[in-house]
């Protein structure tokens, strides 16, 4: 098992989400975390990652990495913010119906961003995105698109929603869109300041010695 499976199982064996694994020039040793719905966590309540979330990883962390003797300058452990990645496949099985940014690798209609929310295509591989409208839904258009959803059906009806499939290969970057709207993972304005918050990102340097700063 490489050291990255390793920190990976860390981090999920501790109830957080390993969002991304990062090593940059100077090295540094970026990891990012998220909260799980429905876990509890003993440092605290809420949706988003808490400074006191990347204290207790980054205690873990420290001890894997000098136990697997990972070279590294300083080790990083952040939250994912508000416009969070989609990574794994999990993420895309967890984000359906949020509002998604996608980039694709080759344009499509001369476009690769697109813009939409974030629907199942039918497969684990194979995703949709229902596109916003010009204008608003009718009434009867939105029970549709609603009852579509809920159960799964790949395909809405045309006068509904325009929709972009794609599969996830097709994919050079994908990120939630932030929205605030004072409810869910999307809301609590004190919430929303923290996450952004350079201080939840926990700086750890070894210097000579194997001492940490």
């Amino acid at each position: 098992m490489s050291w990255q499976q390793t920190l990976e199982r860390t981090v999920t064996g501790l109830g957080y989400d390993l969002v991304d694994v990062e090593r940059s020039t100077g090295g540094l040793l970026r990891v990012t975390i998220d909260r799980l719905p429905g876990q509890v966590y003993g440092v605290g309540p809420g949706e988003f990652v808490l400074v006191e979330d990347c204290e207790l990883v980054t205690r873990q962390l420290q001890f894997l990495l000098e136990v697997e003797a990972v070279d590294y300058a300083r080790l990083e452990v952040s939250s994912p913010g508000l416009d969070r990645p989609l990574k794994k496949p999990a993420d895309w099985q967890r984000f359906v119906g949020e509002e998604i940014e996608l980039t694709l690798r080759e344009p499509f209609q001369n476009r690769r961003k697109w813009r939409g929310e974030l629907a199942s295509g039918g497969s684990d591989d194979a995703w949709r995105l229902v596109l916003p409208l010009d204008k608003p839904l009718s009434r009867t258009a939105h029970k549709r698109l609603v009852k579509a959803n809920a159960a799964g059906v790949a395909s809405v009806d045309a006068d509904a929603r325009q929709t972009l499939d794609f599969l996830l290969d097709e994919v050079r970057e994908a990120r939630l869109v932030p929205v605030v709207d004072f409810k869910g993972r999307r809301g609590r304005e004190a919430e929303l300041d923290a996450v952004q918050s350079h201080e939840h990102a926990l700086g750890v340097e070894k210097v000579d010695g194997g001492q940490d700063l």
